[in-house]
């Protein structure tokens, strides 16, 4: 079941000096249910712009771009995003924060759907072991306990796809290796739709069942002096399903990450738009006119 399509995308930026600034250069992607991807890419090469085209915060300056098969619009509940800072008031509870979705949505005479809400929240949070912390605040939480309540705070709303930018990355390594392990419960008993965005590649590689790289730098005969926004030049499918953190020892595993750090991450090194790494099955890379004129 298809859930997030683009078809043909640029996103350029107007500049002062008139010419626009092009950051996604033709993407194509389609995501279905239940996939766990994980996105990479160097500095700038537009992954924050790729979420906010999700979210439906900016618009594609050419292109189509679906949610279900409908225009993906302004941000809706279809579209749940976990941040890096977390996005919790100070000022609420644990559960209040949990419920504040939920609760702006349904009114307050209707005291059995909010009553529903509300256990379903307990048992979210039950999940993540944060059962005995919903009175508190969140300044009395530790980082991966404020990072479990935003991810809740989330899910809660029950989106078709969810969106991680960054979010475990101001996590010491301990805490973050747990995090990783409970997301890839959650997503596993919740058949969850998620795009994880990081600039950690061992990360990428272990939890993705789907690896998606963002670069700006390939090839395809235009000359250096030719600007370029960046395109998907590696779409891998990894594990079909959650793989034990033992995984990052094996020396494949290694192999993947230095992989994808070189096709992905190296100006020298410059893959031909028309050989670019998508051994997805669902991966595709519809060609403009002059790339389809191009030689290898």
């Amino acid at each position: 079941m298809k859930i997030l399509h683009f078809q043909d995308v640029d996103k350029s930026y107007p500049t002062p000096d008139g010419e626009p600034f092009l950051v996604l250069d033709n993407v194509d992607l389609t995501i279905k249910k239940g996939e766990f991807c994980t996105l990479v890419g160097p500095s700038g090469c537009g992954k924050s712009t790729l979420l906010k085209l999700i979210l439906g915060q900016e618009s594609p300056t050419n292109g189509t771009l679906t949610i279900r098969d409908q225009a993906a619009g302004i941000p809706d509940s279809s579209r749940g995003i976990v941040y890096q800072r977390y996005s919790l008031f100070p000022n609420l509870t644990v559960l209040e924060n949990v419920l504040a979705g939920p609760y702006y949505k349904i009114p307050i005479w209707k005291k059995k759907e909010r009553e529903e809400v509300k256990t379903y929240a307990l048992e979210l949070l039950k999940k993540v072991k944060l059962e005995e912390h919903t009175a508190k605040y969140p300044h009395e939480l530790s980082g991966g306990m404020q990072q479990r309540v935003a991810i809740i705070q989330a899910l809660i709303t029950k989106p078709e796809i969810l969106l991680m930018d960054e979010p475990f990355g101001a996590l010491d390594p301990g805490t973050r290796e747990f995090m990783q392990t409970l997301l890839l419960e959650l997503w596993e008993e919740h058949n969850l739709t998620i795009l994880f965005v990081t600039h950690d590649l061992k990360e990428a590689c272990f939890l993705g069942t789907r690896l998606l790289v963002l670069s700006q730098y390939y090839s395809d005969d235009r000359g250096h002096e030719f600007q370029r926004g960046a395109k998907f030049v590696v779409d891998r499918q990894l594990h079909r399903s959650a793989v034990s953190t033992r995984v990052k020892e094996d020396p494949d595993f290694s192999k993947l990450v230095e992989s994808v750090r070189e096709q992905g991450f190296d100006p020298d090194f410059l893959q031909h738009v028309k050989q670019f790494d998508l051994n997805h099955p669902d991966s595709w890379n519809s060609l403009t006119e002059h790339e389809q004129n191009l030689k290898l």
